[in-house]
Formats: structure tokens, C-alpha cells, sequence
């Protein structure tokens, strides 16, 4: 890879109003350019929204969903990645075949450049999960995209990494949620209302279990276990029925986090990559050392009675209707 910077946002998404999100996402890329991002990247289903889609009978979902690359808001995404010189990471509800997907897609001022199917889709169940590992070039580097859970289960990163990412974009909706671990939870909604008045408060909620704290139990050993570059990105403020931390921030391939967000509002900030950091990482030698006649048992299917499929930590909404 080469030297690069790249910006990760976090912004308060409304659901299903796609014009109100892509007018943010256009202004959080004008910032991230003006402090010299070459790249921007937004969170999970930031253009429709997200997990009030857990609430949605199919019918309505399929109203929502486009399709990718012809839609209109990719189309308005490469309007914007055009207006700042910059390519753009974003994501939507995409429909093709008459199959729904989370997807996630990268455009550039000349066009589609890839997507991504989350490959572990549950937030409702008229979503079909993808089947496929996403790797492209950008900028003069290798990336990857994984979506939330995918990024959860540590043989996806390993394989994005083996296929040749030095960068993984790593698009979120998480934390303040239900949880039978200790500390974490939902994050009270009067908290996030009272943030500028309590602002040492809603930070209090932000950094401790419920958000930043459970982040670090995982997300830095992703980066770190790899030698890969992690792009973190996630909604801030009301999202449905919890209340989101933000925490955008870029991890090196050291497990360091080179820069977060500490904002309780819409926020972009940038990081410088270098490539230095790769070759010399131990997550690069762990690869090295694989010995893949020992990993017979990972692909075998579990016992019947531990199968379950992808399943949150918290309970679903069921719609009234399909």
C-alpha cells in the first residue's frame, strides 16, 4: 500500500429519510477533504437507516431497497464523491433478484468501484446474507469491507487480510444494546438529550461498557492478530429504540488506535496510514506462520446441537405483518 489518509464519520442517520442522510454524508465528506481525508467512510445502512428495519414487514423493506450500482442514491453517492474529488464508503438496503441485502458499497468520482453483502445479516429476517469476501483496490491501496457481525467472527478478517487487504473498512450500528455482560446495556435516552448541559455524563456512557469499553475488548485485536489497517465507523445519538456512541476511529496494525472521536455530535476525523507499519507487524508474521494442515476441524460443521445460525445478543422486533 501506499501513505494515505482516510476519514471515518459518525453522524445521527434518520430513518428512512435517504435525502436528510446523504446531505450529511455530503457535508461530513466536504469536512474530512478540507482536513485532507483522500478517502471518506460512513457507517452501516447510513443512508436508510438501520435498525428500525428490524420493525419493517417485507413489503416496506423492498420500498426502501435499491439497486446497486443503478440506484438513485448510489448514483447521488458518485455525485458527491465527484463534487469533492474523493472516493466515498456508504451503506443502503439493496434488492436484487427479489433478494434484500445489507450491503455496503465504495464509489469513486468515476464511478461504482465494489460492494459488499454483510455476510451475517439478522436484523430482520426478509434479509438474505451474502456469500461473498469483498476485496478491491482503492487509492492505490488494497481494501475490505466487512459489516458489523462479520467482523465479530475472527475467520472473516483472516480472510479478507489473506486475499490481499491491507485496509478493512469496518462499518458499524452498535453498542447500547441488551446485553447479559456485566456493565453493558442501553444507554438511557435522557442522557443524550441532556449532553450539552451533562456532557461528562454522556461521555461517562459512551467510554465505559456499554460503548468504548466493549469495543476494546475485540476490535484492536482484529487489526493487531492481521497486521491490517481497521476503518471503524458508527452512528452517533437516537437510533431507533437505543442511543449510539459514535466512537469513529482508525486502528493501526499494531491493535493502536492512531485517532478516535471523542465528539457527542456529528464528527469526521482523519488519519494517516503508513505503510511502514505492515511488514514489520506481528499480525503480518502470524500469517507467516499458519500451518493449514492443522485446520482441518475449522471447516467442518459444528455438532447439530451448538448450529444456530447469526443470532445479536439482544431481542429482535418482529414485524406485525409481511
Amino acid at each position: 500500500m501506499r501513505d494515505i489518509r482516510i476519514g471515518a464519520a459518525q453522524f445521527e442517520a434518520r430513518d428512512a429519510d435517504k435525502t436528510y442522510n446523504l446531505q450529511r454524508i455530503d457535508e461530513l465528506t466536504r469536512q474530512a477533504v478540507h482536513m485532507g481525508a483522500e478517502a471518506v467512510s460512513f457507517h452501516e445502512c447510513c443512508i436508510p437507516g438501520y435498525t428500525f428495519l428490524m420493525t419493517l414487514p417485507r413489503k416496506r423493506l423492498i420500498e426502501l431497497a435499491e439497486t446497486v450500482p443503478d440506484g438513485p442514491s448510489t448514483q447521488r453517492l458518485i455525485q458527491i464523491a465527484r463534487k469533492h474529488g474523493v472516493p466515498i464508503l456508504a451503506g443502503l438496503l439493496e434488492i436484487e433478484d427479489n433478494q434484500l441485502y445489507n450491503t455496503y458499497m465504495a464509489v469513486s468520482p468515476d464511478g461504482f468501484l465494489a460492494k459488499h453483502r454483510k455476510l451475517h445479516a439478522f436484523i430482520s429476517n426478509f434479509l438474505s446474507s451474502g456469500s461473498e469476501y469483498t476485496v478491491f483496490d482503492l487509492c492505490g491501496c488494497r481494501c475490505g469491507i466487512l459489516i458489523c457481525y462479520d467482523n465479530n467472527l475472527p475467520e472473516n478478517v483472516r480472510i479478507t487480510t489473506m486475499m490481499g487487504a491491507e485496509i478493512i473498512f469496518m462499518p458499524h450500528v452498535t453498542c447500547g444494546l441488551e446485553s447479559v455482560m456485566p456493565g453493558r446495556g442501553k444507554i438511557p435516552p435522557e442522557i443524550w438529550e441532556n449532553r450539552h448541559r451533562d456532557p461528562v455524563r454522556c461521555r461517562q456512557e459512551f467510554v465505559g461498557p456499554k460503548g468504548r469499553g466493549w469495543l476494546m475488548r475485540w476490535l484492536p485485536t482484529r487489526a493487531y492478530e492481521n497486521g491490517v489497517y481497521a476503518i471503524f465507523t458508527n452512528p452517533i445519538g437516537v437510533d431507533h429504540d437505543t442511543i449510539k456512541p459514535g466512537l469513529a476511529m482508525i486502528i493501526d496494525p499494531f491493535g493502536e488506535i492512531l485517532v478516535e472521536s471523542h465528539a457527542l455530535e456529528d464528527d469526521v476525523i482523519v488519519g494517516w496510514l503508513t505503510s511502514e507499519k505492515i511488514p514489520v507487524s506481528s499480525g503480518y508474521r502470524y500469517l507467516r506462520a499458519r500451518r493449514p494442515e492443522l485446520y482441518a476441524k475449522l471447516v467442518e460443521p459444528l455438532p447439530e446441537e451448538m448450529q444456530g445460525g447469526t443470532h445479536p445478543g439482544w431481542k429482535l422486533e418482529e414485524p406485525d405483518a409481511q
